[in-house]
């Protein structure tokens, strides 16, 4: 009676090792790089996300605009422009171009997105509210799982999964989510889409 404890982790282990065999890509722990932690600073925009424009010393240039359904704004001056798909600084330099066409002289633009609403993000498992929660830039693993009402008692919060597609690969990253809380690890960056998953305690 006593092997039992052993035998179960021996078994997670293999069950571990079978699910990090295949095709699509394997488990890893994740790593604090800067790769990591910038990931989400290129997120391009899409339907229904928010930006702020401020062109300096213009403010009824500045103002805050709503991504149609079809990718696009209506800005003044400039008319209808398609920003689907571009991140904040092409945003910038597509309407600095725009206005420096014909209308002002060396414009300085700068574009920042306020609600990423076409983005999402999944949290599954032992967590309290697991569900679909918008995208916010610069948003962490420990902001997620907050928004999810925090781990459950049965949670085994160092062991929790990320699943994310990278250039048509799955890639899965295993992360000490409780050392990150307690300043034990470092935090980890979210991207569109990823999936969380909050294991059991197999104990």
């Amino acid at each position: 009676m006593k092997t039992l404890p052993s035998l179960r982790w021996v078994v997670g282990f293999m069950l571990i090792g079978l699910c990090s065999c295949g095709p699509s890509g394997a488990y890893r722990t994740a790593s604090p790089e800067p790769l990591d932690l910038g990931a989400s600073l290129s997120t391009a925009v899409g339907p229904g996300d928010l930006f702020e424009v401020r062109v300096y010393r213009e403010p009824d240039l500045s103002g805050v605009f709503q991504v149609s359904p079809n990718g696009t704004i209506d800005y003044p001056l400039l008319g209808t422009l398609t920003v689907d798909q571009l991140d904040s600084s092409q945003v910038a330099t597509r309407i600095r171009d725009g206005l420096a066409a014909g209308f002002l002289r060396d414009p300085f633009v700068t574009v920042t997105v306020k609600e990423f609403n076409s983005k999402r993000v999944y949290v599954l498992g032992q967590v309290e509210k697991a569900g679909t929660f918008r995208f916010e830039e610069g948003m962490t693993i420990i902001q997620l799982v907050t928004l999810a009402g925090g781990f459950t008692k049965l949670a085994r919060p160092n062991a929790v999964t990320v699943t994310r597609n990278e250039g048509g690969r799955e890639e899965r990253f295993v992360l000490p989510v409780e050392d990150t809380s307690e300043g034990k690890a470092r935090n980890f960056l979210l991207r569109p889409g990823d999936i969380v998953f909050v294991p059991e305690s197999i104990l």
